[in-house]
């Protein structure tokens, strides 16, 4: 009997022991537990705060969409115009029609900037979902080819955000496969993108119209990927609807003239928020080509700095408005943010701080990404003028003094605007900076046929302290065609076709080559000096203050001299200004403009107002010089149809995440021609 009490004890003692054991395993494995959800919500927490950094333009509610939906209103179209009309859904008997539909589909084609021909759009359209998107490639050139496939995957990209899909980013792997052919067949190959890697969180979509939107793009004749004044950019698109399949056959001589076909596609496709789906027509024909060669934007890095990001945005819009130079005015007299391989000594200097800098690989970055867009990025050093604190460093180093007048007082006796400094003519390590500079330069954009030596607003009383038996003019024409003779070394001894300068008294010495030298001429359109360089055979690009400098109109930015250009340059004056009307140029001079660049001067500009600045201003230049649309109206009065095109222009950069200025209140924008 005591021994079965025993038993009893020890398996009593035996189980407490057990089920203590067993509690204290299930604590610390729900402590465990705990801990890894806590840490994972924190890591899943953070991965979606990078995410929305990455791609800030990610919507998962509609109602946050940039262009707010607009049930309340009908549109109807009548005498080519959308007429707005209370809807009542309760007791509509007819379907609602969004304004984009309306807008797209009543009056002229409604693409900016216009085609240079005639455009025929059906007015049947076609519902569909990005998904249904496919590529096919029709072209023999491999580099071409994977080009296109980059392109074509950015339209992809654009439309998701349009049509407000969740992006699905892909796995590393597969975004390295976009960049490489997916077979060795010239054509019939499907872009990654196109294929499904990124997918909808909505399902299925087969509520459209279609069952697929096959992009056929073909380039047979050139192979050409570099960029030139030559280049083909024009393009026929061209559409055909069967079978619940649309083909949109883009046919171009180049890849230049194929990105700007994709870059129309674009704008032929639109979401409508009543039917939650892209619509795009049944049919198309368009034949297009450019005007001019030239159409350019200028930013100014160095009075502000802007980030990587911010001018690859400006680089986006620059491509769907089919602007093809980017000049980036990278460094001047208050900052020199450029980090030079040969020379960092610059940056250290000149930079405002450690972190608004630009290194070799964000240029090589920038000028990837735009060659995408079909732009070019072109980088300038302004020399002489225009180089303080950078150049500090010489006398330090054994080189004497690379540049004279640094922050010398009165500043408006040997500069333009604070702080002074303007490059040492007479010597020969400047030149050799200058030199490698430019290698630097041209090994990160790739072989050019145009390249910006500066010169602008060369100050003769600087030179004149130091040098004061020196015929100025001459030391001015010395420096310029030594720096030329420097870029010829720096590209392999070969000189680039177009060496392009800033006008000023001194670009009518004549000493400078007119078979090389272009002039951008930024003076006022009414003077002298435009006739003059075109009777003295320079070519030039228009840069005009008066039309096309859009930081002018913002008051003077500080108390004594000349700060400020006024008034504002409104999208109006930027549009309707022509020179080489007004000018009444005959043939042999208007094959002397190259084009024109709008220019943006950042005293008074940092990258918060950096994209309500541009556009949609930019925009009415990139028209002015794509197809310079025929004018009978009076000077100061834009048609009717012109502020139509705009507007729907100006939402789609707002879509894309481009905070562009508003053009008039948005009453206007929804009854079309009313507020004219």
């Amino acid at each position: 009997m005591l021994l079965l009490r025993r038993l009893r004890y020890l398996f009593k003692m035996s189980l407490a022991v057990s089920l203590r054991r067993a509690l204290l395993l299930l604590l610390s494995g729900a402590i465990f537990i705990l801990t890894v959800l806590y840490w994972n919500q924190g890591v899943i927490k953070t991965q979606s705060y990078n995410e929305a950094q990455l791609r800030p333009h990610l919507q998962k509610d509609r109602s946050s969409a940039p262009i707010p939906l607009e049930k309340s209103w009908t549109y109807k179209c009548d005498n080519d115009r959308c007429v707005r009309v209370n809807y009542n859904k309760n007791g509509a008997n007819v379907k609602r029609v969004s304004f984009i539909s309306c807008s797209m589909t009543c009056g002229d084609i409604n693409i900016w900037p216009h085609p240079t021909s005639k455009s025929l759009v059906s007015g049947h359209t076609l519902r569909f979902s990005v998904e249904d998107v496919q590529l096919r490639l029709d072209t023999p050139h491999r580099e071409v080819r994977k080009r296109l496939k980059l392109a074509f995957d950015v339209l992809v990209r654009q439309l998701r955000q349009i049509q407000q899909l969740e992006y699905a980013a892909p796995r590393a792997e597969e975004m390295s496969s976009v960049s490489e052919p997916a077979s060795k067949s010239t054509d019939g190959a499907e872009s990654p993108l196109a294929s499904g890697l990124f997918s909808s969180t909505f399902g299925s979509h087969r509520s459209g119209d279609l069952d697929s939107l096959h992009v056929k793009l073909s380039v047979h004749e050139s192979g050409e990927l570099d960029f030139n004044l030559d280049n083909d950019e024009s393009y026929e698109l061209a559409t055909s609807f069967e079978h619940r399949r649309l083909t949109v056959h883009i046919r171009a001589k180049s890849f230049f003239g194929a990105r700007h076909g994709l870059a129309t596609l674009q704008q032929l496709i639109w979401y409508d928020d009543e039917e939650r789906l892209l619509c795009t027509y049944a049919s198309s024909l368009i034949n297009d080509a450019p005007k001019f060669h030239y159409r350019g934007l200028m930013l100014d890095t160095s009075r502000h700095f802007f980030s990587v990001d911010a001018i690859k945005r400006t680089i986006s819009a620059m491509g769907l408005a089919k602007l093809n130079r980017f000049h980036w005015h990278i460094t001047d007299a208050q900052s020199f943010p450029y980090i030079s391989r040969h020379y960092p000594e610059l940056a250290e200097h000149g930079a405002y701080s450690d972190s608004e800098t630009y290194s070799e690989q964000d240029v090589r970055e920038v000028t990837e990404y735009a060659k995408i867009f079909g732009v070019q990025v072109l980088l300038e050093i302004d020399a002489p003028a225009h180089a303080g604190n950078g150049w500090d460093w010489g006398p330090k180093r054994g080189l004497g003094e690379l540049s004279l007048c640094i922050n010398q007082q009165p500043w408006s006796f040997y500069c333009g605007e604070p702080p002074c400094g303007q490059l040492n003519p007479k010597n020969n390590h400047t030149y050799l900076i200058l030199q490698r500079l430019y290698e630097e330069f041209l090994q990160l954009t790739g072989p050019t046929d145009i390249f910006h030596l500066g010169g602008d607003e060369v100050n003769l009383d600087c030179w004149a302290q130091y040098f004061n038996d020196t015929d100025l003019r001459g030391l001015w024409c010395d420096f310029m065609l030594q720096s030329n003779a420097r870029l010829k070394v720096a590209n392999g001894n070969v000189a680039p076709k177009h060496v392009v300068v800033w006008s000023s008294a001194l670009t009518n010495t004549k000493c400078l080559p007119n078979s090389q030298f272009v002039v951008q001429v930024w003076g006022g359109s009414t003077w002298q000096e435009n006739y003059d360089l075109l009777d003295n055979g320079y070519n030039i690009i228009f840069s005009h203050v008066d039309a096309w400098y859009l930081d002018c109109g913002f008051g003077s930015w500080r108390a004594t001299g000349d700060a400020a250009c006024s008034p504002y340059r409104t999208w109006q004056n930027v549009y309707k200004h022509r020179p080489w009307e007004r000018m009444r140029l005959d043939k042999k001079r208007r094959k002397q403009v190259l084009g024109g660049e709008a220019c943006l001067w950042t005293e008074q500009v940092d990258e918060g107002q950096l994209d309500n600045r541009l556009w949609p201003r930019v925009a009415a230049l990139a028209e002015r010089l794509w197809s310079d649309p025929n004018d009978d109206h009076d000077f100061d009065v834009v048609p009717p149809e012109v502020f139509r095109r705009i507007s729907v222009f100006r939402n789609r950069l707002v879509e894309l995440g481009i905070k562009a200025e508003a053009l008039f209140p948005k009453y206007c924008a929804q009854n079309p021609g009313e507020c004219i």
